[in-house]
């Protein structure tokens, strides 16, 4: 199992830990304090200028967000197009099987039917070489008394009864390989019909990668020229400020800025040695959880790659006799420990908390994270692209969540929207330690795990790494997800 990458690296484990402020901008200027001299009483009007340059900034941030939002749920879409794609194979290959057991029954019924005419054609030649059924009235009359006609005509009933019993049989034979014939038939239609929702899923999936591609080119303009807005606002901002209160102003936001700057560097050194110290436990006690690993590695084994687009699935061609399948259903996995009873309650819920904690510091990965830990990214044709997802192995956000609950032996959907139905749904003012939290319509744009005390993991976006970061109520979905009771 693959455990803490790059935990070392303080500013990923606690880039969004919560009591820290937004990163410390850079120093203002520290003028001398002959300049301070110089510059006393001189105030720059233009306090209201400044006022309108700081709301243009905030827009600028607010539509950069909703760009990133809209951005997220768009490729969680893909996502969805891709779990629905591996569906529809699996259901191509169940009604594959259904095929080839009607067909097993088709030449089971012909067998029965060969054997029972065998039967019907000998009963036939005996009657005939013996006469059993034409001489019923030579039998009488050649009779010696009441009682010789009795026997004479219980053999005659019983020869008739054995007649009837044989035309019954082939009769059955008959009409159980007609129902046989009947449910080959519908068996193939199905498979049919399954294996054509295969490809169709196979098309939405394509499409789904098409819009997302076209969608992030046109969003990562619109956000180049938004960010180019502030860029030149967030000058003019610096310049009125400036010019603003003077000297003595810049001497005071200098002094403001450095106490800030120590108490921040003292809290971030603080927090770092907390989460890398937490990190070190919670890998420690996954890498020793030899039971969690397995049902893991069994869940990984018996799962579609996420990412596979360019399977095809089985068609059948011929006649209803000679349907063959093209490509036969996969075979069930071999058996391997099951790592036990999977565990309940409280144990559940801090398996799977350290095994997503044991990855903190881990790259963003778009599309990336399995049952057994991360794995190489996909590409979008956008943002993801842009920071070599595709080259990375590594987690996005609902892989994330697969690989901390597959230790506890439950199977999770690489798709948010799906994992949001996946267990029992509590408000999100209730929600508790162990329990997933859902960003977007539907649960379509984020998830993340809740750790207590209004803190996350998560992995968040291209570019970042798993970390800990304080729990947003903004666009959070109303409920929860218990997965553990």
């Amino acid at each position: 199992m693959r455990l803490l990458i790059g935990l070392g690296i303080v500013g990923a484990l606690v880039g969004g830990t919560p009591g820290l402020a937004t990163a410390l901008p850079p120093p203002p200027p520290n003028p001398s304090d002959s300049a301070i001299a110089q510059a006393q009483g001189r105030v720059i009007a233009g306090v209201g200028q400044v006022s309108d340059l700081i709301e243009q900034v905030a827009s600028a941030d607010q539509q950069l967000a909703q760009l990133d939002n809209k951005v997220a749920i768009k490729r969680e879409d893909v996502n969805k197009a891709l779990v629905d794609l591996q569906n529809a194979r699996s259901a191509a290959d169940v009604a594959a099987g259904a095929v080839a057991v009607s067909q097993q029954a088709l030449r089971d019924a012909g067998t029965q039917i060969e054997l029972v005419q065998k039967d019907f054609d000998q009963y036939a030649r005996s009657s005939y070489i013996r006469g059993t059924n034409v001489s019923a009235i030579s039998t009488y009359l050649g009779a010696q008394g009441p009682g010789d006609v009795l026997d004479r005509a219980l053999v005659l009933k019983l020869l008739a009864t054995s007649q009837k019993s044989v035309l019954d049989g082939l009769q059955r034979a008959r009409t159980e390989q007609a129902n046989r014939d009947s449910a080959a038939r519908e068996a193939k239609q199905q498979a049919d019909a399954a294996a054509d929702r295969a490809v169709v899923m196979k098309s939405v999936a394509e499409q789904a990668i098409e819009v997302a591609r076209s969608a992030l080119q046109d969003q990562e303009v619109v956000k180049a020229q938004i960010e180019n807005n502030r860029a030149a606002v967030q000058a003019q901002l610096d310049a009125a400020r400036g010019n603003v209160a003077g000297l003595q102003g810049q001497r005071e936001a200098y002094a403001t800025w450095d106490e800030q700057r120590r108490a921040e560097e003292a809290q971030r050194a603080a927090l770092a040695a907390a989460a890398q110290e937490a990190a070190e436990q919670a890998a420690a006690r996954a890498a020793a959880n030899e039971a969690a690993q397995q049902r893991a590695a069994v869940l990984a084994e018996g799962q579609r790659s996420h990412t596979t687009i360019d399977e095809d699935a089985g068609k059948y061609t011929g006649d209803d006799s000679t349907d063959k399948v093209a490509t036969p259903p996969k075979s069930p996995p071999k058996s391997k420990p099951s790592g036990g009873a999977r565990p309940t309650g409280s144990a559940a819920i801090e398996t799977a908390i350290d095994r997503g904690l044991s990855q903190l510091g881990v790259q963003y990965a778009w599309g990336g994270g399995d049952a057994n830990g991360p794995t190489k990214g996909i590409r979008d044709g956008g943002v993801a692209d842009s920071y070599g997802d595709f080259n990375k192995v590594g987690f996005d956000c609902s892989g994330l969540m697969i690989y901390a609950f597959a230790g506890i032996g439950i199977s999770l959907p690489h798709y948010s929207g799906y994992q949001y139905t996946a267990g029992k749904q509590v408000p999100s003012k209730e929600m508790r330690r162990g329990d997933m939290i859902f960003y977007g319509p539907n649960a379509s744009r984020h998830v993340a795990l809740y750790l207590g005390g209004g803190e996350m993991l998560e992995a968040p976006q291209s570019g970042s790494r798993v970390k800990i970061s304080p729990v947003r109520w903004d666009g959070m979905t109303p409920y929860a997800v218990r997965m553990v009771s």
